[in-house]
C-alpha cells in the first residue's frame, strides 16, 4: 500500500485523513507519524512530499522523502514563511544567483531539466510567483540576462556560496525596498482610513422608487408677488 503525503518536515500530526487510510490495515498511526519525522527532521518548518510504502502482511513501514517544493526551499534561503501577495507591488527578499544555484542543485534530481542552467531558469520562475527579488533585480529581468549568457560562470562552475561582502549589500538593498514599500502601503492605509472615514459621515438620502438620488443640494428661490398698482385697482371698479 503506497500513501503519498506532504507533510511539515519533523512535525507531522495525527490526522483523520491517516487514520482512515492505516485503520483497515491495522496500522497504528502514531508509528507511522514517528518514522516520518525522523525522516524529515532535515527539513524543519518545511512542506515536504512523503511517500509511505507499507506491507499489510507483515506491518513494514517504508519512509521515501522527496525534495522540498521550489517554493520552500526559496522561502529557507530568505528566512520568511510565505512569499508576496501582490508580486509587482511587494517583494518578500532579495537572493543571490548563488543561492538559485543551490536551490537548483537541490532539486534538479526532480525536475524535468536537461541541465542546471534549465533548472537555475525555473527556480527563477518560482522567484516571480514568489514576489523576490535576484541580484537586486526583478526575476524576470534576470531570467533574460541568463539567456544572454550573463551568470554563465556562476553556473558552469556550480557556486553555491555567496561571498560576504555580497549578501552585505543584497540586505542593504532590500532594507531600502521593504522600508520605501512599507511607506507606500501606510499612505494607502491612511487614505482607505479616511475615506471610510468620510462615506460614514455622510448622512444618508432617501429616494423614491426609479429616483434618482440629487448629486448636491439645489437651493430653492422664493418668488414674491408684486400687489397690484392703484391704477389697475380703479379700472377693476370701473368694470364692475
Amino acid at each position: 500500500m503506497q500513501i503519498k503525503l506532504l507533510v511539515e518536515g519533523g512535525a507531522m500530526k495525527p490526522g483523520p485523513t491517516l487514520s482512515q487510510k492505516l485503520g483497515p490495515a491495522g496500522i497504528n498511526p502514531n508509528l507511522v507519524i514517528q518514522k516520518v519525522n525522523d525522516a524529515t527532521k532535515d527539513f524543519p518548518g518545511m512542506k515536504v512530499p512523503v511517500e509511505l510504502d507499507i506491507n499489510p502482511s507483515n506491518k513494514e513501514i517504508n519512509v521515501l522523502v522527496f525534495s522540498p517544493p521550489v517554493s520552500e526551499l526559496i522561502k529557507r534561503e530568505l528566512g520568511i514563511e510565505k512569499g508576496s501577495g501582490t508580486q509587482k507591488k511587494i517583494y518578500a527578499g532579495n537572493l543571490s544567483i548563488e543561492q538559485i544555484i543551490s536551490v537548483a542543485k537541490t532539486k534538479m534530481p526532480n525536475l524535468l531539466c536537461k541541465d542546471l542552467k534549465s533548472a537555475v531558469k525555473t527556480v527563477i520562475g518560482t522567484c516571480v510567483a514568489l514576489g523576490v527579488l535576484v541580484e537586486n533585480q526583478l526575476a524576470k529581468e534576470i531570467e533574460i540576462q541568463i539567456d544572454e549568457g550573463k551568470f554563465g560562470k556562476e553556473i558552469k562552475e556550480e557556486k553555491t556560496k555567496t561571498p560576504q561582502e555580497k549578501i552585505k549589500t543584497l540586505k542593504e538593498y532590500f532594507d531600502n525596498v521593504k522600508a520605501e514599500q512599507d511607506r507606500v502601503l501606510k499612505q494607502e492605509q491612511a487614505a482607505k482610513e479616511a475615506a471610510a472615514a468620510a462615506t460614514a459621515a455622510t448622512p444618508a438620502v432617501e429616494t423614491k422608487e426609479g429616483e434618482a438620488p440629487p448629486t448636491a443640494a439645489t437651493p430653492t428661490v422664493e418668488v414674491k408677488k408684486e400687489a397690484p398698482k392703484k391704477e389697475e385697482k380703479k379700472e377693476k371698479r370701473g368694470k364692475k
